[in-house]
């Protein structure tokens, strides 16, 4: 089985300025990822599909490949990853490569360590599955959750029956946490087969499942990363 890793880093953010090369205790965001995949062995390739030069020299450095950089139709706001993946099959293709599997591993997720990627593979390939995607537990549930209308009145605001009931015995809620997606390639055309039958979750730590978006974001990640090195 030929397995693609794909790292989308396209340069600039609303957000958080460059954030997929600003440095990360001291080494560029993408470069922990690139780690991840290197260090996971389970890929054929490991591409960072980025439409800056810039980007693409820190990618090479830190051992990914960047035959092609991102076009600039997709480059843009309102691509998605999922465009982004399909661009990057149709160059592979047009080089005379192909693969059985794509992993999407965001480069805002540098606690996802190799041993995630590992496990992911292992459940794709236990399961026979089309697809895994990487979850974990919601910090708080959304039984305990509402919307509020102008007023700002709490009536009915959490149902009666929830209200009662202790933390404990609410259901577990999980989100989808954008550290791992894996996809056979043939079923990458349709994306909502990532949530069929054949697709499975990989529950992940909720402490490696910081999606870095803000400074705030970053910060706990940079913090909670000096932490856990600092135990191995």
């Amino acid at each position: 089985m030929k397995n693609l890793a794909i790292i989308p880093a396209r340069s600039g953010s609303r957000g958080l300025h460059d954030k997929n090369i600003k440095l990360f205790n001291g080494t560029p965001l993408l470069a922990y990822t690139i780690a991840a995949a290197l260090e996971s062995k389970q890929f054929e390739e490991i591409f960072v599909s980025t439409d800056s030069e810039r980007y693409a020299k820190i990618a090479k450095e830190f051992g990914a490949t960047v035959p092609f950089l991102r076009s600039a139709q997709n480059a843009g706001d309102h691509a998605t990853s999922w465009d982004v993946v399909r661009e990057a099959l149709k160059n592979y293709a047009d080089l005379g490569k192909r693969f059985d599997t794509i992993a999407l591993l965001q480069p805002t997720s540098p606690l996802r360590g190799s041993n995630e990627i590992i496990e992911g593979y292992r459940l794709f390939k236990e399961k026979k599955a089309n697809s895994v995607v990487a979850v974990c537990e919601v910090d708080h549930s959304p039984l305990l959750c509402n919307v509020l209308g102008e007023d700002l009145s709490m009536e009915n605001f959490v149902h009666r029956d929830i209200y009662l009931k202790p933390r404990q015995q609410l259901p577990i809620y999980y989100r989808i946490n954008g550290a791992l997606y894996i996809i056979k390639v043939k079923n990458v055309c349709d994306i909502f087969e990532l949530y069929d039958e054949k697709g499975y979750a990989y529950v992940m730590d909720r402490k490696k499942s910081i999606d870095i978006d803000t400074e705030f974001d970053f910060m706990i990640a940079e913090k909670y990363q000096k932490v856990v090195s600092s135990e191995l």
